[in-house]
Order: C-alpha cells, then structure tokens, then sequence
C-alpha cells in the first residue's frame, strides 16, 4: 500500500514570473540598478527593477525617469506632478527584485 507524500500539499506547478510581475508584457522592461542612490527606499545596487511603461505615475510612484538626457529612479511626489515638462518619466517601477543570499 502507498501513502501520499506529506509534502504533496505544498507542491504546486513552477511559478512564471513575467505572468505574476507583468500586467502589460509590450509596455513593461527589467532593468539593473547601478548605483546605491535609493538605499533609502530599499533600492540598492544590483536590484532588478520591473518597470511598466504603461502605467501613469501617481503621487508616491517610484519611477525610471529621464533627467538631463541621463536616467534616473525617482519617488514621485505631488510637487513633481506638477513640474512634468522638467522631469519625464520613462516608466513606472512596479517590482524590486532583491538578491538576498551570496554571490
């Protein structure tokens, strides 16, 4: 007689990352962090950002954008709404992908 594996209930089928991160899979990119000017959002070097260029960005957003014809990752803030023509966002960053064990 064989009995099912205790671990059976916590199997499931292999998780699709581009089908649980990307809602619009044209408009949206990963892209790498390179510096460690965002630490203080949790942002740090090496992270991988998911960015959706189809979304708009609202007050608190955290945004890939265009500065001074160089890119940039933004908090969004209501000053900045207003400000637009000054700062252009690329893309909405809708994911940090974090390594948390060694190289």
């Amino acid at each position: 007689m064989a009995f099912p594996s205790p671990a059976q209930d916590y199997m499931s089928s292999c998780i699709d990352l581009n089908r649980e991160l990307v809602l619009h899979p044209a408009a949206t990119f990963y892209g790498r962090v390179v510096s460690n000017a965002m630490s203080s959002e949790g942002v740090d070097k090496g992270d991988v950002l998911v960015i959706d260029r189809a979304l708009e960005p609202v007050d608190g957003s955290l945004a890939v954008c265009f500065i001074d014809g160089e890119f940039a990752l933004k908090r969004i803030s209501g000053d900045d709404m207003d400000g637009m023509q000054e700062l252009r966002v690329w893309g909405v960053v809708t994911y940090v992908i974090k390594k948390v064990h060694g190289r």
